[in-house]
């Protein structure tokens, strides 16, 4: 096996938001199985589709990231694996938890419940805030009555509520001198609004058998490895994503080096932000690599 690393890697799984527009012929041509189960699972192709709801965002993207993790691990032995709130079944897939099938009908069903209980609730998208401090974007938080749903790096803190609500919140932080960048994400993950979808979603965990992980998966709303999956994944859809400690753990853990599987490159413009001079890179980009003549 040529290793693309020789010393300590880290592979990190995207969420919602980092799909691109190749993602599908890359699963076209390196997965099709996994294109034929998700647009059997969802009832039509989810590529189509994926920038108007959660519950066709979330299988493309776990498809996509499946499909670069399936030409990457031929090359790399890593210590960790990670994902960012969906990437996390990625990550578990990846390191031989659950099946790519059993992850991509989780998150088929998690997309379902997400949507669902958000629109009941009146609703929703999230806003980044950039350069603010945490007491900053608690102050926020608080005085409009919305949620912190992640916590991605120093100086970038996610805001999740209702649009009229992260509205207001965005006028606030930028009168007080920070960037406010709404996200282009179908509701408002990681606050109460998805409090519906909690109950439903951990019952349908409890009907995969989860096993022990070949890698240690680091879970991002506890910045520990996981203990147990099917309540941990539950709890995590209103939780905050802990993305910058679980970058801290990843790097007490010796990690020296990062790549992002993709789509995307959401978590390798996170990774020098969290640990400071750490190497972050792309899978394509370290892919080209290998293939480039000599």
């Amino acid at each position: 096996m040529l290793v693309l690393q020789s010393h300590s890697t880290a592979v990190l799984f995207p969420g919602q938001g980092s799909q691109t527009k190749d993602m599908r012929a890359l699963v076209a041509a390196v997965r099709p199985d996994l294109l034929e189960a998700a647009i059997e699972l969802v009832g039509e192709d989810p590529f189509a589709r994926v920038d108007e709801s959660t519950r066709f965002a979330q299988p493309a993207i776990l498809c996509a990231s499946l499909a670069s993790w399936t030409r990457l691990r031929d090359h790399i032995d890593p210590v960790a694996l990670a994902g960012h709130s969906l990437g996390e079944f990625s990550a578990l897939a990846a390191a031989g938890a659950i099946s790519d099938q059993d992850a991509l009908r989780l998150v088929v069903i998690r997309g379902d419940h997400m949507a669902a209980s958000g629109e009941a609730s009146g609703g929703g998208t999230m806003l980044a805030l950039l350069g603010s401090s945490p007491s900053q974007a608690e102050a926020l938080a608080a005085r409009h009555r919305v949620s912190i749903a992640n916590d991605n790096a120093p100086g970038q803190v996610v805001l999740s509520g209702s649009p009229d609500a992260l509205d207001a919140a965005r006028k606030d932080a930028t009168t007080a001198g920070l960037r406010a960048l709404p996200l282009g994400v179908a509701g408002a993950f990681h606050s109460p609004q998805m409090q519906g979808a909690v109950e439903p979603f951990r019952l349908a965990l409890t009907e995969v058998v989860f096993e022990t992980p070949q890698i240690p998966v680091i879970s991002c709303a506890t910045a520990k490895p996981f203990v147990d999956p099917a309540v941990e994944l539950a709890q995590a859809l209103i939780s905050p994503v802990r993305w910058r400690d679980t970058m801290t753990a990843l790097d007490t853990l010796g990690v020296e080096a990062y790549i992002d599987v993709g789509p995307g490159r959401v978590l390798s413009k996170l990774v020098p932000r969290c640990i400071r001079d750490a190497s972050a890179a792309t899978a394509d980009s370290l892919l080209e690599d290998v293939s480039a003549p000599v």
